[in-house]
């Protein structure tokens, strides 16, 4: 069974440059990366000469992406298109240097206060424009639930995978924003698991919405995990760690003795002790 997982991570996390990021991973035995931002921004900002000289740097040290961790999707509905959908062709150009299929996106942030329904239209539409081009460049779109996106619950996640779902769209499954957004992740799970490509690995605390280590929060990670190996799962456990600012694992490890702000390779690594935990209990 652990020749069916891989594990990759936000590398963004440990540091803004290549080198500490691949000198972190390297050193835990990973040999993937969701690239989100490096050396300084964004991935997707970078010009197509750089990404082509990111790519050869990761080759030399035998990193691969698991994924481009896309900003698409990721602004207002109520915000004009166009340029954003120059954005995700050039998203698209980077994905093809960096050989990966894979474009982690989202389901646009709806003004706050308003009912989501309310831009369900204007919401599928650019959606399906997405989705048609992903056809056309045969990439893969990556759905991740989000806080305050129109995907955000369980329900409609499930709308947009009924719609759009097939070789060019999938879901990602990250267990903390549906805890951040009072959705029970068993219930997400259930409703989503047959449209599932992709696993984001973190945790949250319902009361807090605080971002913990998975096993530590109210995601049901492990029970979810173990079901989602029964159903023949085979893909990536990609960390997202979001502890850099988490004060309070030593509180939960010890007695109550807090410790300073994390640096980025001490929240990475603990991030992937935890899903190692987890591994060794299941696999």
């Amino acid at each position: 069974m652990k020749d069916r997982i891989e594990i990759s991570g936000f590398a963004d996390e440990i540091a803004e440059d290549l080198k500490t990021q691949i000198e972190v991973i390297k050193k835990l035995g990973i040999s993937y990366i969701e690239m989100r931002g490096v050396n300084g921004k964004p991935l997707v900002e970078h010009s197509l000469e750089e990404v082509k000289e990111i790519k050869r740097q990761l080759d030399e040290q035998g990193i691969k992406l698991s994924s481009i961790g896309s900003p698409i999707g990721k602004i207002q509905i109520t915000e004009a298109f166009d340029e954003h959908f120059e954005l995700y062709k050039k998203t698209i150009e980077i994905a093809k240097i960096m050989e990966t299929p894979y474009i982690r996106m989202f389901s646009f942030f709806i003004p706050a206060g308003e009912t989501p329904e309310t831009y369900r239209d204007e919401v599928f539409e650019r959606l399906q424009k997405f989705v048609d081009y992903a056809k056309q460049e045969n990439v893969i779109l990556l759905h991740e639930n989000e806080k305050e996106i129109y995907g955000d619950n369980a329900k409609r996640c499930l709308e947009i995978m009924k719609e759009f779902y097939g070789e060019h769209f999938k879901a990602v499954f990250d267990f903390a924003n549906f805890v951040q957004c009072n959705q029970d992740t068993k219930e997400a799970f259930e409703l989503l698991k047959p449209y599932i490509a992709y696993i984001h690995i973190k945790d949250a605390k319902s009361e807090s919405g605080m971002v913990v280590p998975v096993g530590y929060g109210d995601g049901h990670v492990e029970q979810i995990l173990v079901n989602l190996l029964d159903e023949g799962y085979k893909g990536f456990l990609s960390l997202e760690p979001h502890l850099a600012d988490f004060t309070g694992f030593d509180a939960l490890e010890q007695n109550g003795e807090k410790k300073e702000k994390m640096s980025g390779e001490e929240a990475y690594t603990t991030a992937y002790l935890a899903l190692k935990k987890i591994l060794d209990k299941i696999l």
